[in-house]
Order: C-alpha cells, then sequence, then structure tokens
C-alpha cells in the first residue's frame, strides 16, 4: 500500500467531487413531485459507489475500485428505473 502522504491532493479532489455530485443530482430531478425509492435508493448507491471507487484509486486498491465502480453503476440502473417509474406515474 503506498503512503497516503502523497495522495492527500487527490484525495481531497475525490472527496470534493463526490460532494459537487450531490448538487448534480438535485439539479437532475426536473419533477415537481417527490422523489420515489427506487430513486432515492439509486442515487444514495451510486454516491457511495463513487466514494468506495476514489478510494480504491487513491489506495490503489484495485478490487475496491473495481467494486465502486460497479456498485456506482447499479446505483444509476436503479436511479433510472425510479425515474421511468415516476415518468410512467406522472403520464409522461
Amino acid at each position: 500500500m503506498k503512503s497516503i502522504q502523497n495522495k492527500r491532493p487527490i484525495l481531497s479532489a475525490g472527496i470534493l467531487s463526490v460532494f459537487c455530485s450531490f448538487g448534480t443530482f438535485a439539479a437532475d430531478h426536473e419533477h415537481n413531485s417527490p422523489m420515489n425509492q427506487d430513486q432515492v435508493k439509486g442515487r444514495v448507491e451510486e454516491t457511495k459507489g463513487k466514494v468506495k471507487e476514489v478510494t480504491g484509486k487513491i489506495l490503489d486498491d484495485k478490487g475496491m475500485e473495481v467494486e465502486g465502480n460497479i456498485q456506482k453503476n447499479l446505483g444509476k440502473a436503479q436511479k433510472g428505473y425510479g425515474d421511468i417509474k415516476q415518468d410512467i406515474k406522472e403520464g409522461k
């Protein structure tokens, strides 16, 4: 495992990108009605996956990086499913 001292700027950038993604999620939601469970859970899983992926990159842990990438993409799929359900419910 590499020293984390050398990785502090990368860690800061990774954490910053994750927090910025929360704003993207809020801006991405165009519906006036509340989000359904699939939308919420999908966004949470996507964010957790991003955190895990960035942490894996920082720690040079390929397994964690891949696991985070998979979790992130599963979250995106669940969010998309929730978006479709919401659109159907709203008659779009």
